[in-house]
């Protein structure tokens, strides 16, 4: 199934996109990976809804990503008395261990290493930050805080803690069973909730033992002073603007966000921009004209992919919300100005020389009446590497490793096609020219741009690149190989 873009959608399945009617009707209308959340739904729900993916997948031929989204440590206050509790500006509040039901001036918070890493001055931010609370004194088993800003507290609030390193494992036990049960599943991706340090994507890494590509959501302030070590460690990286909003000044997520995504693009790793992104279709057919613009910016900044949470998970309008990512993202790419913007952020280091033959590649695409660039690609790092190019070509990925083609799913302007076990560069050729033809890239009077590896079938070979007439006939006619 083309798509006349080159941003991905990521589409969040959930109780309002669960039927194989509903989730065919998301990927018509332009999801091309689908977001399995771990916090919701059991292990059967989960397994449920990757079998009805891939039998659409079968359905339409192409490859579809799927993604399971870790859940992470879930830190919560414990229930009151009442229920829920006002808490007026500057009033005293405690938190302790005592898990007796909370009032007025207390509650339980039962994360003892909360309080083991707590200094005072800390902030401690309850129910997404609506109520701030500042540390006067602590212990191993209380703080005693100053209530900033006030309001309703209830029953097993979340409660974040932005200015201390917590001792958490970015695992925890319901998160090991998960990532064992999704491996074991088959999905391509597995996002990483509330990492800090890249020690917490090496933990994931050795269980996850290669059967997945690991994705870290970044939404910690840690994770953000430490982005760099991180993202040498991972596969690709989700900006989680929500959480990311909550534990820093709502003024910081906008700048973060270009940072981020220009270092993954520099670093060739897929980027995900995520949370909010058209929330008013949760409940209404149309998007808010901030919410269409915020949209568009993740795209004009090159991110390899735009998501949907709730819209889709749980909204009224799942398939229109989709359609209209689609809508936005199609404009954008037609504005010159798209271009313009990619190009003048391009800052990749290249230093081999599979760096050289797919800058090469652009080059001459862009020079020439290239119509395509075919790449082959094993374990999906030339595919990644051409699409770091940001072309203005379209890019066919051809591999005979399904997962390599589910995982590229997920990055810029990469469209895969399965291809067989090839030994000869004729071949690779013939074939790419014919995947140019039926996916509708090029005519027979057109060229193309091929990419490959010899010897074939092996990662990191990348040494070849020829312009070809995508006729078959001129093929066989001028290329001896």
């Amino acid at each position: 199934m083309r798509r006349h873009r080159n941003v991905k959608i990521v589409a969040t399945l959930g109780p309002a996109s669960e039927t194989h009617e509903t989730i065919f009707a998301l990927h018509k209308a332009g999801a091309d990976v689908f977001r399995l959340n771990m916090s919701h739904g059991d292990h059967e729900s989960i397994r449920d809804k990757h079998r009805i993916i891939r039998q659409i997948e079968e359905e339409t031929g192409g490859p579809i990503a799927i993604l399971a989204d870790l859940q992470g440590p879930k830190l919560r206050v414990g229930a009151f008395a009442n229920g829920e509790e006002e808490l007026e500006d500057g009033a005293k509040f405690r938190l302790d261990l005592d898990d007796t039901p909370g009032t007025i001036e207390r509650v339980n918070l039962p994360h003892p290493e909360i309080f083991a890493a707590l200094e005072p001055g800390a902030r401690l931010l309850v129910n997404d930050g609506n109520i701030r609370l500042k540390v006067l004194d602590c212990g191993p088993d209380f703080a005693e805080t100053e209530v900033v800003t006030g309001g309703v507290i209830s029953n097993r609030k979340g409660v974040n803690v932005p200015d201390v390193v917590l001792p958490l494992a970015a695992l925890t036990e319901k998160d090991r069973k998960d990532l064992e049960f999704a491996c074991e599943l088959g999905v391509d991706w597995l996002a990483l909730s509330f990492v800090q340090r890249p020690e917490d994507v090496i933990e994931a890494r050795e269980l996850v033992k290669g059967r997945a590509a690991i994705m870290v959501k970044v939404e910690k302030p840690a994770a953000v002073n430490d982005f760099d070590a991180i993202l040498e460690e991972v596969d690709g990286i989700m900006v989680a603007r929500g959480d990311l909003g909550v534990e820093l000044p709502v003024q910081n997520v906008p700048p973060l966000q270009k940072r981020m995504v220009r270092k993954c693009r520099a670093a060739a790793k897929p980027v995900i921009v995520a949370t909010q992104m058209l929330e008013s279709m949760v409940h209404g057919p149309m998007p808010t004209r901030a919410e269409v613009s915020d949209v568009a910016t993740a795209i004009y900044e090159g991110a390899d992919a735009i998501m949907l949470s709730a819209e889709s998970a749980a909204g009224d309008f799942p398939v229109d919300a989709v359609r209209t990512m689609d809508d936005v993202a199609r404009e954008v790419e037609d504005d010159p100005t798209y271009t313009e913007i990619l190009e003048a952020s391009r800052k990749a280091e290249r230093t081999t020389v599979a760096d050289g033959i797919v800058a090469a590649a652009r080059e001459i695409a862009e020079t020439t009446d290239i119509k395509v660039i075919c790449c082959y690609t094993q374990s999906g790092t030339t595919g990644l590497l051409t699409a770091r190019e940001r072309p203005r070509v379209p890019i066919i990925a051809m591999t005979n490793m399904m997962d390599t083609a589910r995982r590229l799913s997920l990055t810029w302007g990469v469209n895969c096609v399965m291809t067989g076990q090839l030994s000869r560069f004729k071949q690779a050729v013939i074939n790419a020219a014919k995947a140019a033809r039926e996916q509708g890239y090029a005519s027979e009077l057109d060229q193309i741009l091929v990419i490959a590896g010899v010897p074939f079938n092996v990662p990191g070979t990348t040494n070849i690149l020829r312009v070809a007439p995508c006729q078959e006939s001129l093929i066989s006619s001028t290329d001896p190989g």
